[in-house]
């Protein structure tokens, strides 16, 4: 198992940026890894995902503004959102895909003015 610390987060101004980072204890470098976000009072919902080559997809909702990157030398995956919205507001968390892990304490995001 792996264990993972989501850092980078805090209040943004709408239409504001945030940077994330995703620090793994161990290495990821054969994982995909996803950013997953849950908002108060709904369901955890993935936001995308890199692969081990680079590939990344989104959910329709992102695309356009979140960008997901990874450096594999320091076991860490990074979020960055742009023209962040009110609607962005949940905890983040990142976690691999497609394997059972255990979930980080995730980092609070809040867009509001």
């Amino acid at each position: 198992q792996v264990q993972f610390v989501e850092s980078g987060g805090g209040l943004v101004q709408p239409g504001g940026s945030l940077g994330l980072s995703c620090a793994a204890s161990g290495s990821i470098f054969s994982d995909t890894v996803g950013w997953y976000r849950q908002a108060p009072g709904k369901q955890r919902e993935w936001v995308g995902s890199i692969m081990t080559g680079g590939t990344t997809g989104y959910a329709d909702s992102v695309k356009g503004r979140f960008t997901i990157s990874r450096d594999n030398a320091k076991n860490t995956v990074y979020l960055q959102m742009n023209s962040l919205k009110p609607e962005d507001t949940a905890v983040y968390y990142c976690n691999v895909v497609g394997r059972f892990n255990p979930w980080g304490q995730g980092t609070q995001v809040t867009v509001s003015s």
